[in-house]
């Protein structure tokens, strides 16, 4: 199975029992990746994190799926645990309230004084040193006198089994926790019912053993007291119990070349010259994650930038960027949505921004991501789960068993327009139904199977990639009926290598004159995780940006032949998308991606000269 992409759109309501514990808030970046990376302008995308954590196919849902987080407040302090049969210290950052009760060598001379021995009266002082041991096994004094101090005062850690430690040979620092353990236990006693409660033989034996294990005790001393001052640090500096904030900020470098256009196709001489400006532009992406019960999550998105479309620049769609947002920096609202469980396996989205196809959809493209994918619009995904350009609605997620699920989605472009029903409103203007079957059918591969129905008062399929316009700029306006079908697969080689590749096609009939408009896009793409580095990632992709195929409207609506009086019939050429890119992680929070992409006759126009893109873009996560 892949792994899981920036871009996975997962709000599967047990792994948010995982990720979303109140005092876990911590591993919620898992989930916040789809947020954080989705690359639209009104639904920048996280960390599915969500990172990083790359989030939420069916092989590593299964993985994950029986994980389960207790509240730190069921957390013991320091503890063994059992693991595969080998011994592993487990400590919780819930921290006693001080560590004034550690009490050392001293401090039992302090208490109990005239209990210190004697060398030559010591009954132990015989017994051959296990200072220069790395562990401690079953047949040394130590593990004895520890294990008699442990039965008498119930103070030392216990295994899965509720006994001390049966055969096992631990650890030097495994076995300073038991005797700090038994100090702290030993000292409780001495403070309640006075020195008298303990025998002065087992304060010998503690002392032998403070001695033995002082290094060990002074460094988990150290360590505690280090996470203490660093937990009052983080209540201190602390956003919010319930809420966590994730940010991502974009600068980036951008320019193409100079070529040659054909803007009305009738004798293939261009007319037009495109280029566009050396720019530098910036995105910001904030993201407040709250979880009310710890199986809720309500995020509320904000969002600035000032990279606008290449689009008038170029007379084409197919140079635009996955990482636009263009607000003249001022900060809108993209995202406020709430999902929660209905049962341990089917939860619901509900939102008046940031519901979607692209955002409740499971991901598979696996170089998705507008601040860490690849750094064109048309690779990030399948063009078909853009159409309708949907904002705010309802969606759901079911996970039929490990290997199947299904996410559904209505989605409005502008909900809340209530003026007028051809622009806006719940179920006026543009709305989308979309529906995603995600398949694994073997550990290694995963599948998304697509189909959309979505309607439109201005024939605009509203992708943003190719022909997304159905008729011609010279015909009346009318609406649109279009159904969309479509796959994405994904193949996981090995760990660097993963290869895969999506299919779309749409059927859009008018609503007030005869005919039918037909498109299809494809691509194949090759990513290549730790190129280089750990957290690296390359990739390529080759593919065809949505070409309309056929279109049999009355004449002078048909839109490939708009300037030959609209007559019927589909595009005569067809356009290359070839990309590349390489994405360095710099480190846990920064990471640059060169890139460029060349599309071959762009605007399905043979006439056209080749457009190369290139980009240099950082991406900063906090």
């Amino acid at each position: 199975m892949t792994n899981i992409p920036e871009a996975n759109r997962l709000f599967l309501w047990k792994e948010i029992l995982v990720l979303v514990k109140r005092d876990t808030m911590r591993d919620i970046s898992l989930l916040m990746a789809s947020v954080l990376t989705t690359g639209q302008p009104t639904v920048p995308e996280l960390p599915e994190e969500l990172p990083e954590q790359q989030l939420n196919t069916q092989q590593e849902l299964r993985q994950n799926q029986e994980l389960i987080v207790a509240p730190s407040a069921e957390i013991a302090p320091p503890e063994f645990v059992e693991s595969d049969n080998t011994l592993e210290p487990t400590y919780d950052e819930k921290l006693p309230e001080s560590t004034s009760n550690i009490q050392f060598k001293d401090s039992f001379t302090q208490i109990v004084p005239g209990t210190q021995p004697l060398e030559s009266e010591n009954p132990m002082s015989q017994v051959t040193s296990v200072s220069e041991l790395d562990d401690v096994s079953p047949n040394h004094w130590a593990f004895d006198a520890l294990q008699s101090l442990a039965s008498r005062h119930n103070c030392a850690i216990a295994y899965s089994n509720g006994t001390f430690a049966g055969e096992r040979v631990i650890n030097r620092d495994q076995f300073a926790v038991g005797i700090d353990t038994c100090v702290q236990k030993i000292n409780e006693l001495i403070a309640s019912k006075g020195a008298n409660a303990i025998d002065e033989q087992d304060l010998i034996i503690l002392q032998r053993l403070q001695n033995e294990f002082r290094a060990e005790l002074n460094q988990l001393q150290e360590r505690i007291i280090s996470l203490e001052e660093r937990t009052t640090e983080l209540k201190a500096n602390q956003f919010s119990p319930t809420t966590r904030l994730f940010g991502q900020a974009i600068t980036s470098l951008q320019g193409t070349n100079t070529n040659e256009v054909d803007l009305f196709p009738r004798d293939g001489i261009p007319e037009r010259t495109a280029q566009t400006n050396l720019t530098f532009a910036n995105s910001m992406q904030l993201t407040l994650a709250t979880s009310f019960t710890g199986r809720d999550l309500l995020l509320t998105g904000l969002y600035a930038g000032n990279l606008g479309s290449s689009a008038s620049s170029l007379f084409t769609n197919m140079g635009r960027l996955g990482f636009e947002s263009d607000t003249d920096n001022d900060v809108f609202v993209n995202d406020l949505s709430y999902r929660f469980p209905i049962s341990d396996n089917l939860g619901v989205v509900v939102g008046a921004a940031g519901v979607n196809p692209i955002n409740t959809f499971r991901g598979i493209n696996p170089l998705e991501g507008s601040g860490e994918g690849a750094i064109s619009a048309f690779a990030q995904r399948n063009p078909i789960l853009a159409i309708g350009s949907g904002t705010g609605g309802i969606g759901f997620d079911w996970q039929i068993n490990q290997d199947i699920s299904l996410q559904a989605v209505y989605s409005a472009q502008f909900p809340s327009f209530a003026a007028d029903k051809n622009v806006g409103g719940l179920f006026g203007g543009r709305h989308t139904t979309g529906i995603q079957l995600t398949v694994a059918p073997t550990k290694d591969i995963d599948i998304g199977l697509n189909y959309l129905y979505s309607h439109s008062e201005d024939g605009l399929l509203a992708t943003g990639i190719g022909d997304a316009q159905l008729t011609s700029p010279f015909a009346p306006t009318t609406g649109f009926d279009t159904q969309a079908v479509g796959a994405t697969i994904a193949w996981r080689i090995n760990p660097n290598l993963q290869l895969g590749g999506w299919g779309g096609w749409t059927f859009s009939n008018p609503e007030d004159i005869q005919g039918r408009v037909e498109t299809n896009n494809w691509a194949v793409f090759a990513a290549f995780p730790n190129l280089g580095k750990q957290g690296n990632l390359g990739g390529i992709i080759v593919g065809q940006p949505p070409k309309i195929t056929s279109s049999s409207l009355p004449d002078g609506f048909n839109f490939p032949n708009f300037s030959d009086n609209g007559i019927s019939g589909g595009r005569d050429a067809t356009s290359l998308h070839v990309e590349m890119f390489y994405r360095a992680q710099l480190n846990q929070n920064l990471a640059l991606t060169p890139g460029f992409f060349v599309v071959f006759n762009p605007d399905h126009n043979q006439s056209n000269d080749p457009l190369i893109v290139a980009a240099l873009r950082a991406t900063f996560r906090f």
